[in-house]
């Protein structure tokens, strides 16, 4: 990913990145973006843009296992995130979703994870201290709650789940108050030159239904504008 294609996605929305994936695909039916209702600590900040750093946690029930094993895989965790290429997304599955209780993402986890440079999170676990949560630090999450519960790290860099969006580690992801999508690796060199398109040619359609005396005959002359664009 190149600077220039970086400051674009982070300019733009979800959707209008989902659509610029099949103008560069060249045709309709990409599926791996999020299904479902997620809501976002700070709808209005730039979209939260970077490569999947993945992990899984549980907090419904307590750990079985040692605590100097939960404590060293916790740590892991940790060094996992502060080494991660940037930029970068933290990608964490709650294991109990959708009964989910324990928020992970709080003020300390938040602030823990933008001082390691990242991003922002994407989840379909839960937050909190959402007037604490530090600016520049986005968490696309599946629910809001109070309590972490017995939350704790089970897996680390595995494959995830969130609401039906399948995510690897080094996926590149694109997340906002929409939800979350992962960009696929063959249409990275030509998204930049899609979104343009895209938005060049939505123009055809905004531009007259945003003037005065606009009516079908308008909207039938752009339309067919619109439609010849996209051939």
């Amino acid at each position: 990913m190149t600077p220039s294609l970086l400051k674009r996605l982070q300019s733009v929305d979800t959707p209008t990145v989902c659509n610029a994936i099949e103008v560069a695909q060249g045709k309709r039916g990409f599926d791996a973006f999020t299904r479902g209702t997620m809501l976002c600590s700070a709808p209005n900040e730039p979209a939260i843009v970077g490569y999947a750093r993945t992990a899984k946690i549980a907090a419904v029930h307590a750990p079985t296992e040692p605590p100097e094993v939960i404590k060293e895989r916790r740590m892991a965790y940790y060094k996992h995130m502060a080494q991660a290429p940037m930029p970068a997304v933290a990608v964490v599955e709650d294991m109990d979703f959708p009964d989910c209780i324990g928020a992970y993402w709080g003020e300390i986890n938040t602030t823990v994870h933008k001082g390691f440079g990242l991003s922002g999170t994407v989840t379909n676990g839960v937050m909190r201290d959402l007037g604490d949560v530090p600016s520049g630090y986005p968490v696309v999450a599946g629910s809001i709650g109070p309590s972490h519960g017995f939350v704790h790290v089970k897996e680390i860099g595995t494959p995830v789940e969130i609401f039906g969006m399948l995510v690897k580690e080094g996926d590149l992801i694109h997340a906002d108050r929409h939800g979350a999508v992962v960009i696929p690796e063959d249409v990275i060199e030509t998204l930049e030159d899609a979104i343009e398109k895209l938005l060049s040619t939505e123009h055809l359609i905004l531009e007259p239904a945003r003037k005065a005396g606009f009516d079908f005959e308008t909207f039938e002359k752009a339309w067919a504008q619109f439609e010849n664009s996209r051939t």
